[in-house]
């Protein structure tokens, strides 16, 4: 039975797009996509959701801490779930914050990071690393609560989908540009809604067959 690990911030973990500054509501475990993504590959396969808010590529925040450092946390995933087939990377909205500095290019480069560590892992028992599939975030719609945090990040995250595919050719992994199937919705520009992250799930789906 296979085994795929979904790594990924707000997006994987599924949280309502939000109006405001409040506490994040999370969609039930069916309509996030890792649920959905379940449901449409059925019992023959094991999907495990590891998503958390504000989760960049390699970074620590400056505000929100070092534990949303993807790169950080990854090890301790892939040695959790080991042995698993295949990890999925859905990062890099985060990454757009002002406060991170942080170009298009740079953050396809922390993406890099995550399938280099992947590539290097060999967890028992049989120690082999899993293979990777990278998806590239839809871009940011229209900021609304979120236009300080996401000063000047709409361009860069126009750019992100071209960057990544670089990256995952250089890499020789499989990619997906979430944009090209998803919108970020219009209530904060950053998270997608229930149609969303049901759309992402089921071409999600149609993907893994070809890679495991």
């Amino acid at each position: 039975m296979p085994t795929i690990v979904c790594y990924g911030d707000s997006n994987t973990w599924g949280a309502v797009p939000m109006e405001g500054r409040v506490l994040p509501q999370r969609f039930p475990a069916g309509q996030r996509w890792p649920g959905v993504l379940r449901d449409k590959l059925g019992a023959g396969y094991t999907v495990i959701e590891e998503g958390m808010n504000g989760r960049t590529t390699c970074l620590d925040d400056p505000i929100e801490g070092p534990h949303k450092n993807g790169l950080k946390f990854l090890p301790v995933v892939l040695e959790t779930h080991a042995p698993l087939d295949l990890l999925i990377v859905k990062l890099g909205t985060n990454d757009l914050k002002y406060r991170l500095s942080m170009t298009a290019d740079d953050i396809a480069d922390g993406a890099g990071l995550l399938i280099d560590a992947a590539k290097k892992s060999a967890c028992p028992p049989f120690g082999k690393p899993p293979a990777v599939l990278l998806i590239s975030p839809a871009p940011l719609a229209r900021l609304t609560w979120l236009a300080g945090m996401f000063e000047a990040a709409t361009e860069k995250s126009q750019r992100l989908a071209s960057e990544m595919a670089r990256v995952a050719k250089d890499r020789d992994v499989a990619f997906l540009d979430a944009g090209t199937i998803v919108e970020s919705s219009p209530v904060d520009g950053i998270h997608l809604d229930a149609e969303g992250q049901r759309k992402l799930g089921l071409a999600i789906a149609d993907l893994v067959p070809t890679i495991l």
